[in-house]
């Protein structure tokens, strides 16, 4: 913004800025009016109860409502202005702050000129001038009613999603605790598995289900024995058999809740391999779920790394290795090409999986969003 369009905008506020009283709890309105003896009007209705800020037309009004967007719950513009229709201002608001609530004041009553404003501007309500004072003060307090009730719905779904996220993540860590050798293992399945995912392009719904995936992946081992899941040496066929249900049982625990149902094929067939050998279905190349294909790799990879009752970790370079010679047998052969070509990341992320795993976590990301 140039220096002049500032000092333009500050000149135009500073009797708002010198005659309101700003409380911190007030909400903030926007006026915009290109006739000065309305918008002084509008500011003597309402000063007093909300925060004022005021524009003269509509290309100004977007600088004041960017400049101002974290604190802006209203707006109540005129229609017919120079530069820039209260419709078409209204419009490009509703793009910059969609959750504001939009009041537009006109002289026209053509119900189809209405009616395209409110679908196009996603208004709150219009109102006929000359507008009653005490009417627009009531229309607008309807408003800020909604706003806040909005606010608020927005408010608990967050607490709603961040419990929701941390229920996951207890369970996962719970399920690594049955295991000493597996500690942190589905929080590192689940990064790799998100540094693949989001090298692929996927898109933000299927990164959050890949994510819950991740840190989901084994809770069917809840069912297993701890004297299977703990055992030193070389399981018998029999209990190879019973470690082999996990992936049945997470699909069963998982389908039946509404939010993860969409999930739950995805920890059935993350055994799966590429050439139809895996269980517990045999599914064969892309008859297994992108998403399985993907925390497979990661799930393997990171048992390699790790070190178990029955073996010491290996080396990155030596899994590398080992993912490379299985590339079209065990794995998806592009994924496990991807994987390979991200090597130096995911070694990275598994010397500092903490650090990586707030850089790439989707939930997490979205949670902080919203607080902030």
């Amino acid at each position: 913004m140039s220096l002049n369009m500032e000092n333009e905008l500050f000149l135009n506020n500073i009797d708002d800025l010198l005659q309101t009283n700003h409380s911190k709890n007030a909400h903030t309105v926007l006026l915009v009016d290109d006739e000065v003896n309305n918008l002084q009007l509008l500011k003597r209705t309402l000063r007093g109860k909300y925060n004022i800020l005021t524009a003269t037309n509509g290309k100004e009004g977007l600088d004041v409502l960017r400049n101002n967007v974290d604190r802006v719950s209203l707006i109540v513009s005129d229609h017919k202005m120079p530069v820039m229709e209260g419709t078409e201002f209204l419009e490009k608001a509703n793009e910059i702050s969609p959750d504001v609530i939009k009041i537009l004041l006109t002289g026209f009553s053509d119900i189809e000129i209405l009616m395209d404003a409110v679908n196009k501007c996603n208004l709150f309500q219009y109102m006929l001038k000359p507008f009653d004072p005490q009417e627009l003060q009531q229309v607008i307090e309807n408003g800020l009613d909604k706003f806040d009730l909005a606010s608020s719905k927005s408010a608990i779904l967050t607490d709603l999603r961040e419990l929701f996220y941390k229920t996951i993540k207890s369970i996962s860590s719970a399920l690594d605790a049955k295991d000493p050798y597996t500690h942190g293992h589905s929080l590192r399945v689940t990064l790799y598995s998100l540094i693949l995912a989001k090298e692929l392009g996927l898109d933000d719904n299927t990164l959050e289900e890949i994510e819950m995936a991740g840190l989901l992946h084994d809770i069917g081992k809840i069912a297993i024995p701890q004297s299977i899941l703990c055992k030193p040496g070389k399981l018998t066929d029999e209990e190879f058999a019973i470690m082999k249900s996990h992936p049945e049982n997470s699909e069963k625990l998982i389908s039946s809740i509404k939010k993860l149902n969409g999930i739950s094929n995805w920890l059935k067939a993350h055994h799966e391999k590429w050439d139809g050998s895996g269980y517990p279905e045999h599914l064969k190349g892309e008859e297994i779920p992108l998403s399985a294909r993907i925390i497979a790799l990661a799930d393997t990879y990171d048992a390699m790394t790790s070190t178990r009752s029955y073996r010491k970790a290996l080396e990155h370079e030596v899994a590398i290795e080992e993912i490379k010679k299985c590339a079209g047998t065990q794995f998806d052969p592009n994924l496990a090409e991807l994987f390979i070509r991200l090597g130096d990341t995911i070694k990275a992320a598994k010397e500092n999986p903490e650090e990586y795993y707030e850089k790439y976590s989707y939930l997490q990301k979205e949670i902080n969003s919203h607080i902030a």
